[in-house]
């Protein structure tokens, strides 16, 4: 047998490359850019300099952990779906006891950097954000209800709120605005992805939407979401957290989602629910990118 599984020892830089993809840093630095954008927002300018280093190695840090503990935890059900199936865990990189106390130590450093050298609450916010994905998301609610994503999604949008108690040392309502638009936008990102993985979701029993309740109904969710999204998307200029720049390029980039899911609802292919997905990603970081432009050239 000549795949990875059969090697006895990996190099150091094959080890070193396993770790790297127990934390998804692809995906990290995504949460890390939402988090960036949002402390320019809690500033309305540039913060200052070793608060954002700081916030951002601390953010690594819990983000990096939080997916290891999570792969750590689904590694059954990992070694099941072709798509997950050369992730480090089943692929035999790394072994599962490894890649806890590789999960734990990072969340744990995280919390340490954040509490000691931004403020506590920030280190409080990013851990309940990790417990929040490991805990409720993937040991409750991902193997045993279709709304996993719906109630799970809030994981991903502690960043921003990691982000904004970093610079005001509080969380306010704008704070919790942010958090809101990246709540809404997981389930028809996630979805999207679903449809195109439907086989191997069912053959985890992981009871995601399309498995559940099929992929029309699936469909037509998304676009439910992407209207949701996008009417939420112009509530914080509303309370004027963002002008003009905000809400012309936010409203473009919400309607080509809701385009591009109505366009999947009567569509109904593979190459579509990749479009989607595809474009579901780039939004939210254009649309984070839009908030940060705003920010900077209207103040």
């Amino acid at each position: 047998m000549d795949s990875i599984l059969s090697r006895d020892k990996l190099t150091l830089s094959e080890t070193l490359k396993a770790y790297l993809e127990l934390t998804k840093l692809r995906i990290v630095l995504l949460l890390c850019f939402t988090t960036v954008t949002t402390m320019i927002v809690a500033a309305r300018g540039l913060p200052e300099f070793d608060t954002l280093v700081f916030t951002l190695f601390g953010g690594i840090l819990a983000a990096g952990g939080s997916s290891a503990l999570n792969q750590y935890l689904d590694r059954d059900m990992d070694a099941k779906m072709t798509r997950t199936a050369r992730r480090p865990i089943p692929s035999g990189r790394i072994s599962p006891i490894n890649a806890l106390m590789f999960g734990l130590m990072l969340v744990m450093w995280s919390v340490l950097v954040l509490v000691t050298l931004v403020n506590p609450l920030t280190g409080i916010v990013a851990f309940v954000g990790s417990l929040y994905y490991v805990v409720l998301y993937t040991m409750v609610l991902k193997r045993n209800t279709v709304v996993n994503i719906l109630i799970g999604g809030g994981a991903g949008a502690f960043p921003v709120l990691v982000g904004w108690a970093a610079v005001q040392n509080s969380l306010s309502f704008e704070a919790f605005l942010l958090f809101a638009i990246i709540f809404y936008w997981t389930p028809p990102h996630s979805w999207a992805l679903a449809l195109l993985v439907n086989r191997d979701y069912a053959a985890a029993n992981v009871p995601m939407m399309p498995v559940a309740r099929g992929e029309q109904a699936t469909r037509v969710q998304i676009v439910l979401y992407s209207i949701q999204l996008l009417l939420i998307t112009l509530v914080p200029a509303a309370f004027g957290v963002f002008g003009w720049i905000y809400v012309v390029l936010a409203t473009a980039l919400g309607v080509g989602l809701v385009y591009k899911s109505i366009q999947l609802l009567y569509a109904q292919s593979k190459a579509l629910a990749r479009s989607t997905y595809k474009y579901s990603t780039a939004y939210l970081a254009f649309l984070f990118l839009v908030m940060m432009l705003d920010v900077l050239v209207l103040g």
